[in-house]
């Protein structure tokens, strides 16, 4: 009796697993079929993805809705908290889950994961680098569709700077910085650490682009499109764009794209035609512009434009 009483608790804890699997890994044809698609988005992340007056907003957003509605599905945000690192949210929100994000209706169940996730860095060796013993880190997921390139951008107050030529400025003058960020880092070790005591670290863009309006620092270094949603939300030609060069600094821009379970690549094809298009047609460029972006297209396009000038 107690036998058959273990076996049957095995094999209902099996059922509730494989049905756990199922609810949260789900191929091109179930997300189809469903009526619905599930795009990851990170949270609290202007001018990509964010709330504004209790509303989804942002260019990932924006994206995300272009992605359904060319399936003709309801689209379902998963808002992702970032991790320690892009692995650790590749891993809990595209292909395995973490096991503490539980489904409310079914404690037994992981939520479900995206079907797709969007602005995940694309990179050809990120995407397969391998680990100590030579396997894949990233062999669950297929990164691609590129749909933007993004770089690195300062803004300064040009009532305390004429102009920015040379980042040489900053051993004098205070710049805000992100905390744990690529600028915190290069700004606070480049030039032998000259800058180091100028830099100003915040928790966040907008709060060093706030204190640069109070006076507490003279310029402030993030991504692109953080800096100019920052200055078209000011409305304020006191603030201005710098020239970009940042020496030592390495690599500068970098193209953005999905992540999709390598199970699946066929939804990444799908949803790469879709991304496609938007780029060619100039619509992702009309995307940007409603947030007062600048858009600038991922190195692919711009090497096939480049090529045809030539032609």
């Amino acid at each position: 009796m107690l036998r058959n009483k273990l076996l049957t608790l095995l094999v209902s804890l099996a059922m509730s697993l494989l049905a756990c699997e199922q609810a949260f890994a789900r191929l091109h044809d179930d997300v189809m079929a469903s009526g619905y698609i599930r795009i990851g988005v990170y949270k609290n992340f202007p001018p990509y993805s964010f709330m504004q007056e209790g509303e989804a907003a942002g260019v990932d957003i924006e994206i995300a809705r272009e992605i359904a509605d060319a399936f003709d599905l309801d689209l379902e945000l998963h808002w992702i908290t970032p991790d320690e690192n892009l692995e650790d949210d590749l891993r809990n929100n595209v292909w395995k889950g973490h096991y503490l994000d539980k489904d409310e209706d079914n404690p037994l169940a992981m939520k479900q994961l995206a079907d797709v996730m969007l602005r995940v860095p694309y990179d050809k060796a990120y995407a397969y680098k391998q680990d100590s013993l030579g396997y894949l880190i990233n062999e669950q997921v297929v990164m691609k569709a590129p749909y933007q390139q993004e770089r690195w951008q300062v803004a300064y107050d040009a009532d305390r700077l004429d102009a920015v030529r040379t980042v040489a400025v900053f051993q004098y003058e205070p710049i805000g910085v992100e905390i744990d960020s690529v600028p915190a880092f290069y700004f606070t070790s480049s030039m032998g650490g000259r800058m180091r005591n100028m830099t100003h670290h915040f928790a966040t863009p907008a709060k060093a682009f706030e204190a640069m309006q109070s006076g507490e620092v003279a310029a402030v270094m993030a991504m692109q499109s953080e800096i100019d949603w920052l200055l078209h939300q000011a409305d304020n030609p006191r603030y201005r764009l710098a020239e970009n060069g940042f020496p030592t600094m390495g690599r500068q821009t970098w193209d953005i794209g999905i992540a999709i379970r390598q199970t699946d690549r066929q939804l990444g094809y799908a949803v790469e035609s879709v991304l496609d298009r938007l780029i060619r047609s100039g619509e992702m460029d009309a995307i940007f512009e409603r947030y007062g972006l600048r858009y600038t297209k991922p190195e692919f396009y711009q090497v096939a434009e480049e090529a045809a000038g030539t032609d």
